[in-house]
């Protein structure tokens, strides 16, 4: 699967330089790193509800894609 994600600048070049290190790319890095820190985690047998609360609003705006993180920055950098 095919995902962006934004990364601080510095932590990106020191993981790409990590991967470039240890003959890995980058994106196996990122796979092995996701895993070990999923895997450690315990799993929750005792869930909280959580209630959101909710303000009145005009909705989405006509326009937004809100598949689309880039144009969904773009507008919130717009404003």
């Amino acid at each position: 699967m095919r995902t962006t994600i934004q990364l601080d600048n510095h932590l990106h070049e020191m993981a790409r330089q990590y991967a470039l290190a240890s003959g890995r790319t980058f994106t196996a890095l990122i796979e092995e790193a996701l895993r070990e820190k999923l895997m450690a985690r315990p799993m929750q047998k005792n869930r909280i509800r959580v209630r959101l609360k909710t303000v009145q609003g005009q909705g989405i705006h006509r326009g937004v894609d809100l598949d689309s993180n880039a144009a969904l920055l773009d507008l919130m950098e717009a404003d």
